[in-house]
């Protein structure tokens, strides 16, 4: 879908200004969450871009668990969990990236997905792509076959989608913000 049809659900991004730092321009699905008919639209158009099959619907701790979960239930699949490491309670495989300074990790049950299982990975927002492109791996180190990700926001400035793209993966997003 043409970003300019998605006018309607960009308008309901809000943009704060010089947060979490001076120069930074933070896009704030706050508002749009707020929003039910926003919402709708939302998670209608993420549908809309998926090609099947899909087997399950990804979703990024924390804001990524928010369209995860209504996206599945419209695909008619399950949720898988990407949780940063340490807050699963049974087995689970974990997958390390790089932070601006330092490292983190994500993590899945061991037992989340079967192997061969079609995910789709999804996310509020593609800045660097460090998250996305852990989660990739690790899903793939999972047995899964991981082709797609949804994105609200995407802020191409910062190459995460482009490097998503570079891993194989169709990358599409609502909206951008260029210049992030």
């Amino acid at each position: 879908m043409a970003e300019a049809e998605n006018e309607d659900i960009r308008s309901r991004i809000r943009t704060i200004p010089d947060f979490p730092k001076p120069g930074i321009q933070f896009r704030d699905i706050t508002t749009l969450l707020l929003d039910p008919e926003g919402l709708r639209l939302t998670i209608d158009r993420m549908a809309e871009q998926v090609e099947a099959p899909i087997d399950l619907v990804a979703g990024v701790d924390a804001r990524g668990f928010l369209f995860a979960a209504p996206l599945a239930i419209k695909l008619g699949t399950g949720v898988l969990l990407i949780r940063k490491d340490g807050k699963l309670p049974g087995a689970t495989i974990a997958e390390e990236y790089a932070l601006e300074y330092g490292t983190d990790r994500i993590a899945i049950h061991a037992d989340a997905c079967a192997p061969g299982a079609n995910v789709l990975l999804v996310d509020d927002l593609i800045a660097t792509g460090g998250t996305a492109r852990a989660a990739v791996r690790l899903l793939r180190k999972a047995g899964a076959t991981v082709q797609q990700a949804g994105f609200v926001v995407d802020l191409p400035d910062l190459g995460g989608a482009e490097a998503l793209r570079e891993d194989g993966i169709t990358v599409r997003s609502l909206v951008a913000f260029e210049g992030d």
